[in-house]
């Protein structure tokens, strides 16, 4: 009797590993679409209030090599090309690092899509994303057809803030940061994340605005996306 208890306990133990929890198959469908050797993804970013539409963004992007991210707004395509952590963005004075816009900011240029283009080099690829995001969230719970979870205050505010800094790397502060992170599985495998931030912004004239942004990544084209990179692009990245 006691060993057919025992056999039945591990057994149980095995399969409840096995089976893991809404967190490991979020982790699971990231690492299966990192695995692949390319895909193709949108995003689009809704911010209540604005003014403007941000337009939107679709990357393509291979396993382990480049990945090619355009946006078009108000009838103008900004391209970016990211190689790990170097990216250079095309402008109409030719492909450009982000450390020659800033350079040109600063001197009074930077126009020609580099300003837009340089937002796109601090968009994370979404891919890694996922895997973060879900590293961090909280209690992560099947609903609806979809896993989701709230995310902590510093994750909150790295989102409103989408990497900007100012003057000195000081970035914009954030009060009442919230954010939350819900995902898609389809076989297994990552097709759609969507991301909520809201907080309250300070302004560089000293006031504040309340602001909320939901942005919703779909990926598609897993193993068939053709990443084409111009050969400019490539040798002022060095590859």
């Amino acid at each position: 009797m006691k060993l057919i208890l025992t056999t039945t306990l591990l057994s149980a133990l095995s399969l409840s590993t096995c089976l893991g929890g809404p967190k490991e198959d979020v982790k699971a469908a990231v690492g299966k679409l990192a695995d692949c050797p390319n895909y193709t993804w949108t995003s689009t970013t809704a911010v209540e209030g604005a003014q403007f539409n941000a337009g939107t963004i679709t990357g393509k992007a291979e396993k382990g090599g480049y990945a090619v991210i355009s946006q078009e707004r108000d009838g103008n395509v900004t391209v970016a090309v990211r190689k790990g952590e170097m990216g250079v963005v095309k402008t109409d004075d030719g492909w450009k690092t982000a450390e020659q816009i800033r350079a040109a900011a600063q001197g009074g240029g930077g126009g020609g899509g580099g300003m837009r283009g340089a937002m796109l080099l601090r968009s994370p690829i979404p891919g890694a994303e996922a895997g973060r995001l879900a590293d961090k969230a909280k209690d992560l719970a099947a609903a609806d057809g979809a896993i989701g979870g709230d995310l902590p205050e510093d994750a909150a505010k790295e989102l409103m803030t989408m990497g900007r800094g100012r003057p000195g790397g000081q970035a914009p502060e954030v009060k009442n940061a919230k954010a939350s992170v819900k995902y898609w599985l389809k076989d297994g495998v990552l097709s759609k994340m969507q991301i909520k931030s809201s907080g309250t912004m300070a302004g560089r004239d000293g006031g504040e605005r309340d602001m909320s942004r939901t942005t919703t990544y779909e990926f598609k084209d897993l193993g068939s996306t053709k990443v084409e990179v111009p050969e400019d692009a490539k040798k002022l990245l060095g590859t």
